[in-house]
């Protein structure tokens, strides 16, 4: 009788990954729950796809070991890469195939037979709005449809392990929620570990959120209970224009004192409070006092950006 397959699908230990004097991910250990959809976030240059790039075979750590199913993954050597679907960030499609083709294509050089990679093929082109381009030349597709193709033919073979590099990047509103729509459909099914930089979309798909910088993991866990970070309460945002950098510090440094994390960004100040409006009038004063007068005043819910902010320090990189 065959075992019942371990309940961690992913697990990286100790990963290192240089390039010269840049150190690309720093010592990184992460478990991947099976079936989980797992939201990889953070800034550019932070290490997510140098990450990924290990996860999958396609480049060899520094240090460290990965496992793919309780199997170590050698970089190279093409054991775990029929258990994974990679879509990469960069697209990656046949121009002179059409649609319907490289989609075959891609089962039949996974090992399906050719009925059975049409019928796949015909699955996907249904799940990824494609049906109508079936025929048309890769080369012939908007950018939107390419990344489409570019993430169905990571699902050809139906890989128990997913990859997605920033999957919604350029997609108009429409496909970005049947992208999301698919990804969830997964859930349970399939073990997803997904980039991207939007966070209100990390926040819609992910049951956990690793938030990594500089190659090293800063938080990870569920969304509500990293949101918790922030304290109880609410956001207060408060703009200044034409504030000074050592006025809006001191502003800053009262608010923390008083026991709200508060976070400055350029002109802006964020804070979590439960008080809601008392503590914003509390704001307007110490603001007054110091000869500060807000330009605009808000009060929202918290959001997985503002601790990512937190963390990081910053908004996102270019």
């Amino acid at each position: 009788m065959s075992s019942a397959p371990p309940a961690i699908a992913i697990r990286a230990a100790n990963l290192t990954r240089r390039y010269s004097d840049l150190v690309a991910v720093d010592d990184l250990s992460l478990d991947v729950r099976r079936g989980e959809i797992l939201g990889f976030l953070g800034p550019n240059g932070a290490g997510k796809t140098t990450t990924l790039r290990m996860l999958c075979g396609l480049l060899r750590p520094d240090s460290g070991r990965i496992e793919i199913d309780g199997r170590t993954l050698e970089a190279g050597q093409p054991g775990g890469l029929p258990a994974i679907g990679l879509s990469p960030q960069a697209i990656v499609i046949w121009e002179m195939l059409t649609v319907l083709e490289q989609l075959e294509f891609m089962g039949c050089a996974y090992g399906l037979r050719r009925l059975a990679a049409r019928t796949r093929a015909e699955e996907l082109l249904a799940a990824f709005g494609l049906e109508e381009k079936r025929d048309r030349l890769g080369r012939t597709l908007s950018g939107g449809l390419q990344r489409r193709l570019n993430i169905a033919l990571a699902l050809v073979h139906d890989p128990p392990i997913l990859l997605l590099d920033e999957p919604q990047a350029g997609l108009d509103p429409q496909s970005r929620v049947l992208v999301r729509d698919y990804i969830r459909s997964l859930r349970g099914k399939v073990t997803v570990v997904v980039t991207t930089q939007d966070m209100d979309e990390a926040e819609k798909v992910s049951d956990r959120v690793c938030i990594i910088d500089h190659g090293r993991i800063l938080a990870l866990d569920t969304v509500d209970a990293i949101k918790g970070q922030l304290g109880e309460g609410d956001v207060l945002e408060a703009e200044f224009a034409d504030a000074g950098d050592a006025a809006l510090e001191e502003l800053a440094g009262g608010l923390e004192r008083d026991g709200r994390p508060c976070v400055r960004q350029g002109a802006y100040l964020r804070f979590t409070s439960t008080e809601g409006p008392a503590a914003m009038a509390d704001v307007v004063r110490a603001a007054s006092a110091l000869g500060l007068q807000p330009q605009r005043l808000a009060i929202r819910k918290k959001t997985l950006e503002d601790v990512f902010i937190r963390l990081t320090g910053r908004g996102l990189r270019e």
